[in-house]
């Protein structure tokens, strides 16, 4: 497909779209309308470090959205446009023996895969395939009783995936960017899981285009009960809410602050070994200056 001229870059690791000259109006959240973190990624287990070694995690998610949605909820993209991302990310964590304040102290590194493919009109569109930007950082773990546990880390986000500004879809954002987080998780092998992951966004400028995007507020959670067999069932989602507005060239931008929810049925599997696996489906709504649409994610924990 033919790369339209005069269309907002589209970007993302896992989402990304956004349009200019064939939307009705601007619909901006941030620049591509992506983020360096996908909502929704994490489930249950989600903020509970296992005990010190090396630790492998796969993620695969399929995402699909049909619309952007602009400043006031309504629908700024015409009916040919659709993005679909498909995500294989590898995760590596090492939890240290030492220990920092009376937690677990653990590093963790990011490398997403990703294949996006934006449709915007009939000959209009782009497909791209390649890693997207890696993630490091550090973690403190603590565990407060076998049932409850609470997480602290910063994740740096360097912008190592694919871009181009005159590309209409790209891997990578094209800046650092740095992310406090929090977490819980209460796990219980009888009874009521939750688990819920708190993180700040701050974005750095984009030196292509002169644009650095707001800084975002996103929680993941998942809330189940444990039915028995290593089976958990319940739901999960994310809650999205940018904060603070784009800047192009020093001036803001105006409607660029986005907001969204979403959530879906989600599953957790444990063996006996001490891996575990994931899955989950979400649906996005609410959503304003950002795509809205469907994503499955699966998720495998395992020991090295």
């Amino acid at each position: 497909m033919k790369k339209a001229k005069n269309i907002r870059t589209v970007s993302g690791a896992t989402l990304a779209a956004i349009l200019g000259s064939t939307a009705a109006q601007p619909a901006n959240a941030t620049e591509g309308g992506g983020s360096v973190y996908q909502p929704g990624v994490e489930n249950f287990v989600c903020c509970a470090l296992p005990p010190s070694g090396l630790y492998g995690m796969l993620y695969g998610q399929h995402y699909r959205a049909d619309s952007i949605r602009g400043d006031a909820g309504q629908v700024v993209t015409p009916p040919t446009f659709k993005v679909r991302a498909r995500t294989v990310v590898s995760r590596l964590v090492w939890v240290l023996p030492q220990q920092v304040a009376g937690a677990s102290l653990a590093m963790h590194a990011i490398l997403p895969v990703v294949n996006l493919d934006v449709h915007v009109a009939p000959g209009v569109g782009q497909r791209k395939s390649g890693p997207g930007d890696l993630v490091l950082g550090p973690a403190l773990g603590w565990h407060h009783s076998p049932k409850l546990h609470t997480l602290a880390a910063v994740d740096i986000y360097a912008p190592t995936g694919s871009y181009r500004k005159t590309d209409l879809a790209n891997i990578g954002r094209n800046y650092w960017a740095v992310q406090p987080l929090a977490g819980v998780s209460y796990i219980d092998p009888a009874g009521f899981n939750g688990d819920l992951k708190f993180m700040w966004t701050f974005n750095g400028e984009n030196k292509d285009t002169d644009y650095r995007s707001g800084q975002e507020i996103i929680v993941d959670y998942a809330l189940g009960w444990r039915i028995g067999n290593g089976l958990t069932v319940g739901v999960g989602g994310y809650l999205y809410k940018q904060v603070s507005i784009d800047k192009q060239n020093g001036a803001t931008v105006p409607g660029s602050e986005g907001r969204a929810v979403a959530i879906g049925p989600s599953l957790k599997y444990a063996s006996q070994e001490g891996w575990f696996v994931t899955a989950k489906y979400q649906s996005e709504s609410g959503v304003r200056n950002r795509t809205q649409g469907k994503a499955f994610w699966l998720k495998a924990v395992f020991p090295l």
